[in-house]
């Protein structure tokens, strides 16, 4: 015995017509019709939703059964509907709406960009398609159901014990996974220690110039200011620092974004000391502190000094910043607020990407996954290095020690900093200058920011060639 179709969940048609129901007995049936056209031109019923009965539609709706097979019918000779005997009517497959397209505001590339160096980004192309399915396959056979209902707000403890145990061992963190809170990157968590510490009354928090742009914005989000500090060749000044009077300040002492230098050993234990007398807290991104080609990583600052030290840091460049998946370590004076925070923010990241990045973890996979990038992007960081030097010969390059990006400065005189970025734009070079992150234009030549961990060696070669014969160097 055959069964009837289901309905279409959307097929709740008559929520649609019911103002035309409701028109004078004589305009009723052009009302109807007129409505559902509208109603499918409009895609509100998308192609191939099933519409009720006639019968039932003309029931909800408190009109004649004629009515409504007469609006079916009319519109099944247009081309809106159309029906089969037993079959039902549905909207035809070939109605197109005429809404205008979705809008995409994610961050992309200008069309006509022949070489992007703009830095911040992983090669997505090295996601780890397989081990990833792999590991959500294992998750979805082996999650148990209850794991699907709200999760703790500060992770899964499977994903917790996983970070904690890896970031002991790749970061030196000293920590236990109560104190670990999953959060979506880098940006929920000081958006997080902001509102915390702005209802304790901290209204001015330190941040690194040149440094991240985003901090005027975030900072001002949560009712605060961010208070730009300047840096010197060991790190964060320290007498800067002391005079602003901020209790918090955000540092990556690891690798600086962008100039890539490591804090000293001395610089480090003197801002520590400064956060010990002023009772006050370092937020330490660890942004890329896996990615370091000359020698083993700088450890974190937070194994130094668990109680004032936030520590935070994300898959975003180890993996990729659409995971939205990162991390929040912060003393326990601060963890209970924090917590209700991240609560009452979104209730908690998703269980079942929390449960297969925990399981990546756990079967060895980040750790290849980890092994592969660092190949790749030091021969990436090698291949610029070559370029420069012959398409740019002269050119100072720093911060290549580590991370994904390098500091270019470009011999000669170039002229202003403005029409060199103008120049460059218009040959398809997308880059920033160290300017841009509210660093200050070097006066011996134009600092660039140079972006290659997601370009391949052969895009990276060509683009430094494109960039040379911009900025006119002979030969390029």
């Amino acid at each position: 015995m055959m069964s009837t179709p289901a309905p279409h969940p959307a097929s709740a048609a008559w929520e649609l017509l019911l103002p035309a129901a409701s028109a004078p007995s004589r305009a009723r049936g052009r009302s109807l019709q007129s409505a559902l056209r509208e109603a499918v031109r409009s895609g509100r019923l998308a192609p191939g939703t099933r519409l009720p009965s006639s019968r039932d539609l003309a029931g909800d709706l408190g009109v004649s059964r004629g009515l409504i097979t007469e609006a079916y019918e009319q519109l099944t000779a247009e081309g809106y509907l159309r029906s089969g005997r037993g079959a039902g009517t549905w909207v035809g497959e070939a109605v197109r709406a005429a809404a205008p397209g979705v809008r995409d505001l994610a961050p992309r590339p200008f069309p006509d960009v022949r070489a992007d160096f703009v830095a911040g980004s992983p090669d997505l192309s090295l996601f780890p398609r397989s081990a990833w399915a792999a590991a959500q396959r294992g998750v979805l056979a082996e999650l148990p159901h209850r794991s699907l209902g709200y999760p703790d707000p500060r992770g899964l403890p499977r994903l917790r014990t996983a970070l904690a145990e890896l970031l002991a061992r790749r970061r030196g963190v000293v920590t236990d996974p109560e104190r670990i809170i999953v959060c979506s990157g880098v940006t929920q968590a000081v958006t997080l220690l902001a509102a915390v510490l702005h209802a304790r009354g901290q209204h001015a928090f330190g941040v690194e110039g040149p440094g991240s742009p985003q901090y005027d914005d975030l900072f001002a989000a949560a009712g605060s200011r961010a208070v730009w500090l300047p840096l010197d060749d060991e790190g964060l000044a320290l007498g800067p620092l002391r005079a602003s009077g901020v209790r918090t300040v955000v540092t990556t002492p690891s690798h600086h974004f962008p100039t890539g230098i490591a804090y000293s050993a001395a610089r480090r234990a003197q801002l520590l000391d400064w956060a010990r007398q002023a009772g006050g807290l370092v937020v330490e991104d660890d942004y890329d502190g896996d990615f370091r080609y000359d020698r083993a990583p700088v450890g974190a600052l937070q194994g130094l000094d668990p109680d004032h030290v936030a520590y935070t840091g994300s898959v975003s460049k180890s993996l990729a910043p659409g995971l939205r998946l990162g991390w929040l370590i912060v003393p326990d004076a601060l963890a209970e607020e924090i917590v209700a925070r991240k609560r009452y923010m979104d209730l908690g990241n998703p269980a079942l990407d929390q449960a297969v990045l925990a399981r990546f973890i756990e079967r060895g996979d980040h750790d290849r996954h980890l092994r592969r990038c660092q190949r790749a992007y030091k021969e990436r960081r090698d291949a610029l290095v070559a370029a420069l030097d012959a398409f740019l010969p002269g050119t100072e390059v720093s911060g290549i020690a580590a991370g994904l990006h390098a500091i270019a400065t470009l011999p000669g005189d170039h002229g202003p900093e403005d029409v060199l970025l103008a120049r460059l734009a218009a040959a398809g070079v997308a880059v920033r200058a160290l300017s841009h992150y509210r660093g200050v234009a070097d006066g011996d030549g134009v600092s660039l920011v140079l972006g290659y961990g997601h370009l391949t060696p052969t895009r990276i070669t060509e683009g430094v060639r494109l960039l040379a014969v911009a900025a006119g160097q002979r030969g390029a």
